[in-house]
């Protein structure tokens, strides 16, 4: 273009027959301080101006399951950098699939297998709220309908003075957190998860109710004994069950897994003889925690083993400068041996 300041250039007489044929206007001169080009552009390119190229089209619609529900992703680049390059969430059903297919292995062979496993969807975490992140969970099981944030839990955690910046320490807390928040019966179990209280968890978890445990983790989230030290939280709304006999009617075994199977949806079923407690790698629990959106798969007695040994607070969480909220009694008093059995406020059992 010519500045309007630039003196104006002359155009080329022409003969008469030529201009009259076609008219030719001459490019004009380069700014003064343009870069040199190797390939100049031709006259004609620079008086026809060149279309826009079409929009591009919208993107196709997404397939398969939609990925977990992130707390605190527009925080956190580090979890966004991890969900994006995570393989595709696939859906609870596929999940469990999954997870089933990969330790096949450990199930014993003289057993026949019966699943039972309530959909959850997942949450991550940021900060140590798995506690709350568990109990969020679980209630997608207790108030599908209403439901409640991530947040309100922290915010009513935090003015009943049951945590200080997220963290649970105290499974009574938790229960009655619960209770207000979620509208649901909330029964604490005290003693362990053995002897008679094992039956009892298990005939909740089949019935379809979430079991919220404290347990130490390791570095694979599974649990681990540490006395305390690695104190995390997990929901468990699943069960694998090895028994000698399959009852009929009600169950159907899985096409891909021979001697698995679930039970028939709308199809009253008698339920199986629960595995005898001296009968080792006969029961599995499927639980979620807030540092994975998979299902994780635990030997029971490992979970109960974990359970059973918290009862101390984690030497550098002492000494880190950040406020928690310990009961009296400590982490003994308030974890150690217990979970949290919760139900819908209209349920019977």
């Amino acid at each position: 273009m010519i500045s309007p300041y630039s003196p104006a250039v002359e155009t080329p007489s022409l003969p008469r027959t030529l201009a009259s044929q076609v008219p030719i206007i001459p490019p004009p001169p380069p700014p003064p301080h343009s870069p040199n080009l190797a390939f100049p552009p031709s006259p004609s390119s620079l008086q026809i101006p060149i279309p826009p190229p079409p929009p591009l089209p919208p993107p196709s619609p997404a397939t398969g399951a939609a990925p977990p529900h992130v707390f605190g992703l527009e925080k956190s680049h580090l979890l966004k950098e991890a969900l994006e390059k995570a393989d595709p969430v696939p859906g609870s059903r596929e999940d469990v699939k999954r997870l089933l297919k990969l330790h096949k292995d450990r199930f014993r062979s003289d057993l026949q297998w019966i699943l039972f496993c309530a959909d959850l969807p997942s949450l991550i975490q940021e900060g140590p709220q798995c506690g709350l992140v568990a109990l969020w969970m679980a209630g997608t099981l207790l108030a599908p309908s209403s439901g409640i944030p991530l947040e309100r839990l922290m915010q009513m955690a935090m003015e009943r003075g049951y945590s200080a910046q997220g963290e649970m320490f105290s499974v009574a807390d938790m229960g009655k957190l619960a209770q207000e928040a979620l509208g649901c019966q909330a029964e604490l179990l005290c003693g362990g998860l053995g002897g008679p209280n094992r039956n009892r968890v298990l005939q909740h978890i089949v019935a379809g109710h979430p079991l919220l445990i404290p347990y130490d983790e390791d570095f694979n989230h599974e649990p681990c004994q540490k006395r305390g030290h690695k104190a995390h939280w997990a929901v468990s709304t699943g069960v694998l069950l090895g028994v000698q006999g399959v009852p009929n009617p009600g169950y159907a075994e899985d096409p891909e897994l021979p001697g698995l199977f679930h039970p028939m949806p709308s199809t009253p079923c008698q339920l199986p003889s629960l595995p005898d407690e001296s009968s080792p790698g006969a029961v599995y629990l499927l639980s979620k925690q807030g540092k994975s959106w998979h299902y994780q798969l635990w030997d029971y007695n490992q979970v109960q083993a974990s359970n059973l040994q918290l009862t101390d607070f984690s030497p550098s969480r002492a000494a880190d400068g950040r406020e928690y909220v310990v009961p009296a009694g400590g982490v003994r008093a308030g974890l150690c041996g217990q979970a949290l059995l919760l139900r819908p406020q209209d349920s019977s059992h």
